[in-house]
This record gives structure tokens, sequence and C-alpha cells, in this order.
């Protein structure tokens, strides 16, 4: 197909060989050919010209990690071991959940833990010692809106408890975007009502799809605990409660910028100190 013949016979003349412009033979004849001419391929530093060729891709890729590095400096300071107080606020940790899910149990169950007495009932903030200069104070969050905002402005952590025998409800989407707006503390998920499981399979397959669109809504790698059936006392068992507090015990919760420009007070008991007489006296 290729083949030219000539027009008053039938000879064949041969077509002259094209080498190729491009491709890895077409580099290494044009490097010999630059060092037959005495071209320096290389500068003073060792480097190939074309390493000093602008990239805009890597120009960007640059700017991005320095902004990066310059987002992570911005961190709000952090306190001082030596002005640190003798005795530290407590930790504020906001158990939230819908109503039935168990958060009041899950509080039950872990002042238990602490302390080896017996909470019947959660009426407000309840605060233990969890080490030498370690206290823990836990606030149940209340269903209603205003509750959840309140909650949000001083939680130092966070435990969402979820009914793993149903889901994700509506309660605990509008509070991550609460907290989302309030600085977003640390956030640990609970599951719990797991014992309605009879199927190990079924169970195994619902911890992995909650667990997936957790972290999807919270972060990649965010710890969440299963409790399973209660067991003695209506308590969970002691072993997932251990586990539990083990973490609550050593978390680490660094200052946040909307916490420091919004301060806080919160209040564990109001009590009217007014001298009876006074109050007999005048009612108004």
């Amino acid at each position: 197909m290729g083949d030219v013949f000539n027009s008053k016979g039938l000879d064949k003349i041969a077509k002259a060989h094209r080498k190729s412009t491009a491709g890895r033979k077409a580099e290494k004849r044009k490097v010999a050919d630059k060092k037959k001419r005495g071209i320096d391929l290389h500068d003073g530093t060792g480097n190939s010209a074309k390493t000093h060729e602008f990239s805009t891709r890597k120009a960007k890729a640059r700017a991005h990690r320095a902004s990066e590095r310059a987002q992570r400096r911005l961190h709000a300071p952090r306190v001082e071991a030596a002005v640190v107080d003798a005795s530290p606020p407590p930790l504020v940790v906001v158990v939230q959940g819908p109503h039935g899910v168990g958060c009041s149990t899950i509080i039950q169950s872990l002042v238990k833990h602490y302390t080896r007495h017996t909470l019947k009932d959660v009426a407000g903030p309840v605060t233990v010692v969890a080490g030498k200069k370690r206290r823990i104070t836990f606030i149940e969050c209340p269903d209603d809106l205003p509750g959840m905002i309140d909650a949000a402005k001083v939680a130092d952590l966070v435990l969402l408890a979820v009914d793993g025998s149903f889901g994700f409800e509506m309660e605990t989407f509008e509070f991550l975007n609460i907290l989302q707006t309030h600085g977003f503390p640390k956030v640990m998920g609970v599951m719990t009502h797991l014992d309605g499981f009879k199927d190990s399979k079924r169970l195994k397959k619902t911890k992995k799809r909650l667990k997936q669109r957790f972290w999807s809504e919270v972060y990649d790698g965010a710890k969440l605990f299963y409790l399973s059936g209660l067991g003695a006392g209506d308590r969970y068992p002691r072993r997932e409660v251990l586990n539990l507090a083990r973490f609550i015990s050593v978390a680490k919760t660094r200052p946040l910028s909307w916490r420091l420009a919004h301060p806080y007070v919160v209040a564990d008991r109001i009590e009217d100190v007014t001298d009876p007489a006074l109050v007999a006296a005048d009612p108004t």
C-alpha cells in the first residue's frame, strides 16, 4: 500500500524513512543532539531546566497547603499549666437524644459507676468526681429547641444517644446543626436498644450502617459506643458503662473560639436565702 511505482515501468521506487518526532526514541535523539552540540541540559544546581517551569496546578496545591497550615495555627490558645486553678471547672457532658432513647438511663448508669450510688431520678445537672483534679457534670438535654440551644452553648462533650432499632431521628439532626452554630464541641455517639435484634448478622449490618451515617454527619472516625439491653437495676451492663466512662474520663477538649467570645454560667441550683420573716411581712 505504501510503495511508489515509476509511471514508465514497474520499477519500485524506495520511499525515504521518516524518523519519529515524538516518543522515547525521539527524546533520546534530542538529548544526544544537544550533547553533541555542547548544550548544557542542567543548570548550576544540577536540576533539569524543566524543573523551573511554572505549573498552575502545583502552585494551587502549594497555596492550598499554606492556607491549611495558617488555619491550623488559628486554634484558640490553651491556658498555661502554671495558671490553671487547683480546682478547675468540671467537664460539662450533655446527653442528648429523642424521647425514650435512654438518656436518663445513661446518666444513671454513669453516676452509679463513678459514685457507687443509685440515682433514682435525673432532676437537673449531676456533678461527680472522676479523679483528683477531674469533675464531670452530666446534663440531660431537653427535647425542646430552646433547651437544645442552651445545652449546645455550655457543652464540652456531647453524648448523642441513638435508638439502634429505629435509627437517627429529626431531633439528632437538629441538635447537630445547633452544635455547628455554637462552635461544635467534641461529639461521641451512644447506640442503645440493641437487645431487640435476635439475628446477629442483622445486628452487625445495622451497626455498620448507623456507624457510616454517624461518621458522615459528624466526622470520620467519631467514637461510637454500643449499649445492649438493660441489666440488674434497670441499668446498662457494667463492662459497657466502664468502657464509656473510661473515654469520658480521659477526654481532652480544646477551648473553642466561639466559647471564648460568648462566656456563659451554668447554675446547678437556685436557692432563695431571703429571711422567712421578711417574706412573711411582705409576700410581694
